[in-house]
């Protein structure tokens, strides 16, 4: 880690009422000096002399309670700004030159007959920000590592398209189809940040707000866990994430501060571009959000620098002697401000300087115009370039910079620091003008009134371009870029699987156990096995990988500083440095943010890393499903696994536990690949076709979700011969009935499976029903399979038409066929349309609830008992069976009463 970043403080600030004070006298002497300073010099004076008072105690190691916010200034003084390395005059006309051409982008996008619009105001706003990052701080990846992680923000891509096309990597065709992705494919643009669509060139999605920070933070925590564990160099990447003000008022972007703070990432710095507006209106109107902003993040232990005054205030905050224009600062609220943003320097002489004969002075010798560009920092190169500086060089901890900005800047007086524009797609030829002269391109008023506004490029041998050229050059390449370097992984052979293709003979365990063997025999092997990382919400016991502590022992930077209460157990917690396990508190946003960061390593940094993150099934995708789209768009790769599945298998925890639906989230993610598998051989080959094709020569940017249990079951050996194609297509047939005449299927997933083996033997014996018992492993890839099918024959209808893979399975059997799962009957009815037969399904709808298993069960009508009744009502309505035998059924094995049902297995957390 950096030096400095070794602290780990357990109190932060605060007061220490409970010291005593051992010289009285001495304390009075100090204290009657604050009260003269207060009443020769006055309240501001004294301020001042407490302010330096505490600087000093800094400079000299000095406890003293953290100040939450400071003055409405920026943080860096004037004097202690470096030197400017860059042509200001030359980043001017380049910055000017991006600026038009963003706009006209977007107004483009916005001519009759396309109408897809786009936004300009973000970046017009933090044009400044990014343009002395990409001159002088964002590093690329020709020198092959990862460079920086940038997180731009979303609405900003605009801007990031024009100075792409400066520099040549984007032409006039590409930027005319913004926002078309398919009808101008392949030279379409995506509206926002989308790795998924534009694979080479954009590396995070960032346009769902609060992800863009969450994602951020976790980027950097992942940089220096591959460092850590020798798995990367990633000493040199810094990660930078652009947010808006109004965005960070999503939960997702201040939730996860502290780990930032905690573990030291002075590898990350957060650019919060300050425009005082949200969508459509203030932040804050009547407050002040960088000052809400700056005590939030110096209290869970940022460094905060402010660029909140453009270079134009300092010769008057220089003459604030009385401290009385700080004083101003401190208390116009943010309302005003934007109202100022929009007004004539006359009307802010008169409101802003007018009240005080103090203030009015400081202005007297500048003219309406000179008060009027009176500017904010966010646009000032040197003041930001002075901010970049001091957060790259700050040690120990992660940085924020709070910059203000005009959303809208530079567009002219109609778009400027409005509450609605945000929504403003397209410019008036009016408002072209007046933008082309302040921006000073060279662009006449007949090619802006005859069609649409051309856009502009100095000429590849201008001096601009080539100093932006250099600059990335010197800067290790362009950015935003996404690069795969990873090489396929050598992977295991069929002797890691063996053991769970033998069963647990005798032993019942539960299926999450079986996974838990599977991986752990994984990570022993010799190539892959120090590439997995292990990340759980706070529960790895519950899911039965402690068993993992001591060995692959649970990453921490600062080691495990005590001794744990249960170091004599041999299963104890053990924190270290390059521990493989992240364990990420109770935090199911802060574990798929590692999940992802984790996932796409493969490209950040050309190092494969395969993450398993292990959660409660009701908790992963419900609770964090935003994340998961942003998952796959970032081309993410991994396993999740929904553990405690299940609406009745979670017995005892009840309603908000019962998860019978996530199997329908993850239907709606196109690159999640979900099985819900019922034993360990199932199991093995599914997590092997899934490092295959994840991880493979041929590798997908897809990722497996494993529902899987704690019931303890006995599991089968594989068969003979296993149809592992069926098992990874989403069925085969498990087990051929073997006794009866009349035929029946039973279609079943995860821990129904028993159920429906059960029912199947008391169909035989009591009912003469010969059923065959298949193992659908994936209700979600037959459908997806089947869809895929029919649109293929929908647009070829001269060619021989395709058959679903469901339907050629179970062409041969004879039905009806009955449906079962531990879901709700959406789950199994994906398939419903092509099953060659009667169908039927029974599931868990409605809500959970505490109680045994077998009570949830007969509750929900799923159990074996009730699976017979399915059979027979089905076989009844074709004439096989007589319908009396329904209610014989029905009194038979009582199934009008809850109580009435075997309880079931009980306990098997894991």
């Amino acid at each position: 880690m950096a030096p400095g970043s070794d602290r780990n403080p357990i109190i932060i600030g605060g007061l220490p009422s409970q010291v005593p004070d051992f010289d009285p006298e001495e304390t009075q002497e100090w204290l009657d000096s604050l009260d003269a300073a207060v009443d020769e010099r006055g309240r501001e004076r004294a301020r001042y002399l407490m302010l330096r008072l505490i600087e000093r105690a800094r400079e000299k190691r000095v406890a003293v309670p953290e100040m939450r916010s400071t003055d409405y200034v920026n943080t860096i003084a004037t004097r202690d700004e470096p030197f400017f390395p860059g042509n200001e005059e030359i980043e001017r006309k380049v910055l000017n030159a991006t600026r038009w051409n963003a706009a006209v982008m977007v107004s483009r996008a916005q001519r009759p007959g396309i109408g897809v619009g786009g936004h300009i105001a973000t970046f017009a706003s933090s044009a400044s920000l990014y343009d002395v990052g990409f001159n002088h701080f964002f590093r690329g990846k020709d020198e092959g590592d990862g460079g920086d992680q940038i997180f731009f923000q979303g609405h900003a891509s605009p801007g990031i398209y024009a100075r792409a096309y400066l520099l040549d990597r984007l032409n006039e065709t590409q930027l005319d189809a913004f926002r078309q992705e398919r009808s101008k494919f392949p030279n379409g643009l995506s509206s926002y940040p989308h790795p998924r669509l534009m694979p080479d060139f954009w590396e995070f999605p960032t346009v769902s707000m609060g992800l863009g920070p969450l994602g951020a933070i976790y980027q950097a925590r992942m940089n220096r866990y591959m460092e850590a564990r020798g798995i990367a160099d990633t000493s040199a990447s810094h990660v930078w994430a652009f947010l808006g003000d109004g965005e960070m008022d999503e939960v997702e972007s201040l939730g996860q501060l502290s780990i930032a703070a905690r573990e030291g990432l002075d590898n990350l710095t957060f650019v919060v571009n300050c425009n005082l507006q949200r969508l459509d209106g203030p932040v804050r109107g009547n407050g002040k959000i960088i000052q809400e902003l700056e005590s939030i993040f110096r209290g869970n232990g940022w460094n905060v620098i402010k660029l909140i005054w453009d270079r134009s205030w300092d010769p008057l905050l220089a003459q604030d002697r009385d401290g009385i224009l700080v004083n101003k600062l401190n208390t116009t609220p943010d309302g005003q401000f934007q109202t100022y943003a929009t007004e004539t320097g006359g009307y802010i002489r008169d409101h802003f300087f007018g009240d005080d004969h103090r203030l009015r002075a400081m202005v007297e010798g500048m003219t309406d115009q000179q008060v009027l560009h009176l500017g904010r920092g966010g646009h000032d190169h040197k003041k930001i370039y002075a901010a970049y500086a001091a957060a790259k060089a700050h040690a120990g901890q992660p940085t924020v910079i709070l910059a203000q900005t005009v959303k809208g800047w530079t567009l002219g007086p109609n778009f400027e620091g409005r509450n609605a524009t945000h929504q403003m797609k397209k410019l008036t030829v009016d408002d072209l003008k007046r933008f082309r002269d302040r921006l000073h391109i060279p662009v006449t008023d007949r090619q802006l009134e005859d069609g649409l506004p051309p856009y502009y490029h100095p000429g590849r041998n201008s001096e601009e371009i080539q100093y932006m050229h250099d600059r990335r050059k010197a800067l290790g390449g362009y950015v935003p870029t996404r690069v795969v370097r990873a090489k396929p992984l050598p992977l295991p052979d069929d002797k890691t699987y063996a053991a769970a293709k033998k069963g647990s003979g005798q032993q019942s365990i539960a299926t999450t156990m079986a996974f838990v063997r599977i991986l752990k025999d994984l990570m022993r092997d010799k190539e892959i096995g120090k590439r997995f990382v292990l990340i759980a919400p706070d529960e790895y016991r519950t899911f039965g990988m402690d068993a993992f502590f001591p060995s692959a022992k649970i990453y921490n930077p600062l080691g495990q500083q005590y001794e744990a209460v249960d170091r004599e157990l041999l299963l104890a917690y053990k924190e270290s440095p390059t521990g493989q396990m992240l364990h990420d508190g109770i935090s199911e946003a802060g574990c798929t943010a590692s999940l992802i960061a984790a996932g796409s390593a493969y490209a950040t940094h050309g190092e494969p890393l395969i993450p398993v993150y292990v959660f409660y099934s009701m908790f992963g995708f419900q609770r964090t499903g935003d994340q998961f789209w942003q998952m796959s768009d970032q081309l993410a790769r991994g396993f999740v696994l929904g553990a405690t599945a299940g609406r009745t298998t979670l017995t005892g925890e009840g309603l908000q536990h019962a998860d019978g639906h996530s199997h329908l989230l993850a239907s709606t993610n196109p690159a999640c690949i979900a099985y819900d598998p019922a034993y360990g051989f199932e199991i093995a080959h599914i997590v092997k076709d899934g490092l295959r094709r994840m991880y493979g020569p041929e590798s997908e940017d897809v990722f497996y979700y494993l529902t899987v249990y704690n019931e303890p079951i006995q599991h089968p050996a594989e068969p003979e011969n296993v149809d592992v194609d069926g098992i990874l297509q989403g069925i085969h047939r498990l087990k051929a009935g073997e006794a009866g005449t009349i035929p029946a299927q039973i279609m079943a997933s995860g821990v129904a499976v028993p159920w429906a083996i059960e029912a199947q033997r008391i169909l035989a014996e009591e009912w003469n029903v010969k059923a065959d018992v298949w193992s659908a492993t994936s209700w979600t890839e037959l459908r997806r399979e089947a869809v895929a099918v029919e649109e293929h024959n929908l647009l070829h209808p001269d060619e021989e038409q395709r058959v679903p893979y469901v339907t050629r399975k179970l062409q041969g059997a004879q039905g009806p066929f009955v449906a079962v799962s531990d879901w709700m009957r959406s789950v199994p009815d994906q398939i419903s349309r092509w099953v060659p037969g009667r169908y039927t399904s029974l599931g868990a709808d409605g809500f959970g609830f505490a109680d045994t298993r077998g009570a949830a069960r007969r509750y929900f009508h799923i159990d074996a008992q009730s699976i017979v009744l399915a059979v027979l009502t089905e076989l009844a309505r074709e004439g096989k069976v007589e319908r009396s035998a329904l209610k014989q059924a029905v009194d038979r094995y009582q199934l009008l009463d809850v109580a009435a049902a075997d309880p079931g297995a009980a306990g098997g957390d894991a």
